[in-house]
């Protein structure tokens, strides 16, 4: 009995030990759950407690309402209780939508950008002169006070009757626009003149719920920051007209092609009843709907009693002259298209991005007219000629031909580029014909063979290598292997067709001579020559072929000008530029230019004064001589024709003291102009009445006796270091 009490008790022992190690197991499970349990209670609980609050707020208009009431007649009571708590809410809520409509709206106001507005940028001259505009709105600024009254009166009277009485948002306007929604469904606009200024001024979303609360915020804050009149002169100056249009000067300009202060009261009536939709009302496209909506805003006028009816009858009878078709496009140029890409460059790099800048050019207004003209005359009177017209047609031909399929222009071309000889400054720049048949900038882009307008620079190399203007060289045909690196079959000629036995070298540049030139050529090396030709900035690549000698290489009008530039500057090149100078609309100077940036050449002045003093000869005895003979130019000036094979191209290059001038004439397709055709013939003549006029402005000196020159006669910060030639040396 004993030892079964004690085995009973130990098997008692072990089962509570397990139950209690299952227990122990149990426990943390359960305190997780318990805890879990806790949390869920406290969140709920949390909640709980904010809706009992939330709920407590929203019912203690009713409460308080009910406990101030409960003694009042039943009638009273009751209708109070109804309305009372609603609006009481209504209007708190209202109160916190605009406290958080204030604040988003602080965050994107900006007093500064309300007030710029980017204008057009104005292109001046070297003289001052208005060449045109570019970039930014088509906007130009004006003072409310220029602003004819009936003008102001009209746009209250059409946009926001109430302008001068509410404080940036109409209520009462916003109200008729929601009855009218809601009763027959049409949009009616609750817009302020402020509100529309703050739309047109700032990037937001306009058109949803939130984008008009937030758009009536911005409107009170301009309406806290600005005059009434100080508004109207923004809005005016900024609203959309149409197309490109921003601002009543503009668009006075556009549409009557007059300054917004001369608008009559039928105009201005027009203009502000477009503005809802200018280009639906646009009077270009659409005169009669204009004209409808001048009629509503004139009754307006009288319905507010701005004028009576009297006047406005007057108005409606008044004939409205709109701009006529053949003037509303605007007039595309060669020059303002190139100051456009130079200038997007300087902006882009300088992040210069607002409109209204005023930049000041290295162009000359009379010269570049001068240039225009004289090239279209003369081209013009090639297409006179039988031997041009058996080839080709002639500009006014294409330009009868349908727009639509046209190809491109197969008409006679040109381009002339003047630099001045000092600075590099581009005095005139034409690129072709007819900006509206092409764009392309052939001043700029047409790599053309130069022909014999490359000699000088074989010369002047040959000169650096020893060879004198008096020496005496061969103008026999060549014979074969005479010319090295030369192909057998290699063969060039004369264009005479007339050989002597030899001929003073001075002669044979003059005259351009081939056959002597290709030995001046030899004698001066070809890596010598391609070297010099480097120097004086033709860049592109130039094979080691003897055909260099008598210019088989393309260049464009620009380099064949800031080459030749280097003669009258004792072999010193200038970089050519055409802006000197932006300002913004405050006149501070925002773009100084680059500077002058030049170049040594490296050979010595006493050659290129050798080779200049031979171009001189050349305007008086040799291929260009007709600029004295047949075209009346008796300055000193000096100069080299050019002529391609097959008369292809055709290249007058020369200077005086003052301008280099390269004109440059021939097809696009690279076939012959016409049999015959030559650079005396077909560039020189332009050369001539362009450089005869410019002498008015740049009178040109004589070429003796000149001081070398070394750099810009002010501010010189460097000069040009002889031990290293070629290298860029910027001087402002």
């Amino acid at each position: 009995m004993p030892a079964k009490k004690t085995t009973s008790r130990k098997t008692a022992t072990k089962r509570a030990r397990k139950t209690a190690k299952k227990a122990a197991r149990k426990r943390p499970a359960a305190r997780k759950r318990a805890k879990s349990k806790k949390k869920q209670s406290g969140v709920l609980a949390f909640f709980a407690s904010v809706f009992s609050k939330i709920v407590s707020l929203f019912t203690l208009p009713f409460r308080a309402v009910a406990s101030k009431t409960q003694h009042w007649p039943a009638s009273i009571k009751w209708l109070t209780r109804i309305t009372v708590p609603p609006a009481i809410i209504g209007f708190v809520m209202f109160l916190m939508l605009w406290a958080f409509y204030s604040a988003r709206a602080s965050s994107i106001y900006d007093k500064a950008q309300l007030e710029k507005m980017p204008a057009r940028t104005v292109i001046l001259d070297r003289k001052g002169k208005v060449m045109g505009h570019m970039h930014g709105s088509n906007r130009y600024m004006i003072k409310i006070e220029n602003v004819p009254r009936h003008f102001v009166n009209a746009l209250i009277a059409r946009e926001d009757a109430r302008f001068t009485t509410h404080g940036g948002v109409d209520f009462r306007g916003l109200m008729r626009s929601v009855k009218v929604l809601i009763t027959k469904g049409d949009r009616q606009g609750g817009s302020t003149l402020t509100m529309q200024l703050a739309d047109n001024s700032f990037n937001y979303d306009g058109k949803s719920i939130d984008g008009k609360l937030l758009e009536m915020a911005l409107a009170r804050r301009i309406e806290s920051d600005f005059e009434k009149d100080e508004i109207l002169e923004m809005y005016i100056n900024r609203i959309f007209w149409g197309g490109s249009i921003h601002g009543v000067e503009s668009a006075a300009r556009t549409y009557f092609e007059k300054s917004a202060s001369k608008l009559t009261l039928s105009e201005s009536a027009m203009l502000t009843g477009i503005i809802s939709a200018p280009n639906a009302f646009s009077p270009f496209r659409h005169f009669d709907r204009a004209i409808k909506k001048r009629d509503i805003t004139l009754a307006s006028m009288v319905q507010y009693g701005f004028i009576t009816q009297a006047e406005a009858d007057a108005a409606m009878k008044e004939q409205i002259h709109i701009r006529p078709p053949e003037r509303r496009m605007i007039a595309k140029s060669y020059a303002m298209a190139a100051l456009r890409d130079e200038l997007d460059v300087i902006l882009e790099k300088h992040n210069i991005k607002m409109g209204g800048l005023k930049v000041i050019t290295t162009l000359d207004l009379e010269m570049q007219n001068n240039a225009e003209k004289f090239l279209q005359r003369h081209l013009r009177s090639i297409e006179s000629k039988s031997s041009y017209t058996r080839l080709h047609k002639t500009h006014s031909q294409y330009n009868q031909r349908p727009h639509k399929n046209r190809p491109a222009p197969n008409y006679v071309q040109g381009a002339l580029v003047c630099l001045e000889n000092h600075t590099g400054a581009v005095i005139a720049i034409v690129g072709g014909r007819d900006p509206r048949h092409s764009e392309f900038n052939r001043a700029l882009n047409a790599k053309r063979q130069i022909g014999s307008v490359f000699k000088p620079f074989v010369y002047l190399s040959a000169f650096d290598q020893g060879m004198s203007p008096n020496d005496w060289i061969s103008d026999e045909p060549l014979f074969r292997n005479e010319i090295k690196h030369a192909n057998n079959n290699w063969n060039p000629r004369n264009s005479d067709g007339v050989y002597r036995n030899s001929i003073k070298v001075s002669d044979a540049l003059a005259k351009s001579r081939n056959t002597s030139s290709i030995r001046v050529g030899n004698m001066a090396g070809i890596d010598n020559v391609i070297d010099t030709a480097k120097r004086a900035g033709f860049k592109q690549k130039i094979d080691r072929d003897p055909s260099i000698y008598l210019g088989s290489f393309s260049a464009t009008p620009m380099e064949v000008a800031k080459a030749y530039t280097a003669f009258p500057n004792d072999c010193i090149v200038y970089r050519p530029f055409m802006i000197q100078e932006i300002r913004d609309s405050d006149d501070n100077v925002v773009y100084r230019g680059s500077g002058v940036i030049w170049w040594d050449n490296e050979a010595t002045k006493k050659s290129c004064r050798e080779v200049s003093s031979i171009l001189q000869e050349a305007t008086r005895t040799g291929t260009g001589r007709t600029m004295r003979s047949s075209y009346g130019f008796s300055k000193p000036a000096a100069g080299k024709t050019g002529t391609t094979n097959g008369s292809r191209d055709g290249w007058f290059a020369g200077y005086t003291t003052k301008l280099t001038c390269a004109v440059w004439v021939g097809m696009d397709d690279n076939s012959t102009v016409y049999r015959g055709a030559s650079g005396s013939s077909l560039a020189l003549p332009v050369w001539a009445k362009f450089m005869k006029a410019a002498n008015n402005s740049y009178p040109a000196g004589s070429f003796e006796n000149r001081a070398i020159i070394i750099a810009p006669a002010s501010d010189r910060r460097t000069a040009p270091s002889p031990t290293s030639p070629g290298r860029a040396i910027i001087v402002e």
